[in-house]
């Protein structure tokens, strides 16, 4: 006499792979494209080093900064007198 298969396993038998669903895949293709991602990202990082910043930064940035108020000082002093509106009374 065989054995008959119990009904639990006759609905495992009948019941396709993880892998030949569709929208597993579709689910996964997500996490793993933000992966693959981010090497990418890791790999711009690392190879292209930004330059290093100037060591007289502190001096070119107090000579910027004296240039433009001198340019803002002339600018005020040719610019016209300004009209003002007179007081609106109650």
């Amino acid at each position: 006499m065989t054995p008959r298969p119990s009904p639990v396993n006759a609905a495992h038998a009948a019941t396709p792979a993880w892998w030949t669903y569709g929208y597993v895949w579709l689910v996964l293709a997500g996490p793993l494209l933000v992966v693959v991602a981010s090497f990418i990202t890791m790999y711009i990082a690392y190879t292209r080093v930004d330059p290093v910043v100037d060591d007289n930064y502190y001096q070119k940035g107090l000579a910027l900064s004296s240039a433009v108020q001198s340019r803002d000082q002339s600018a005020a002093a040719h610019a016209p007198a300004s009209l003002s509106t007179p007081a609106v009374k109650p």
